[in-house]
């Protein structure tokens, strides 16, 4: 996994919970789950480039 790739995936994840801790507090449960659905995507992602470096 490139240095880019782990930097997007960790800044996407970690945008995902900041969204996700803003949605809570304000009670927008609509940020709050976007917020869920970044921090897997990024997650997700994560683990594709893991599984392309283990075949390398």
């Amino acid at each position: 996994m490139g240095l880019d790739d782990k930097i997007q995936n960790a800044s996407e994840k970690f945008g995902g919970k900041t969204k996700e801790n803003v949605g809570e507090a304000t009670g927008d449960r609509d940020l709050q789950a976007e917020g869920k659905a970044d921090q897997t995507k990024g997650s997700l992602k994560q683990a594709g480039e893991n599984i392309k470096d283990a075949f390398k």
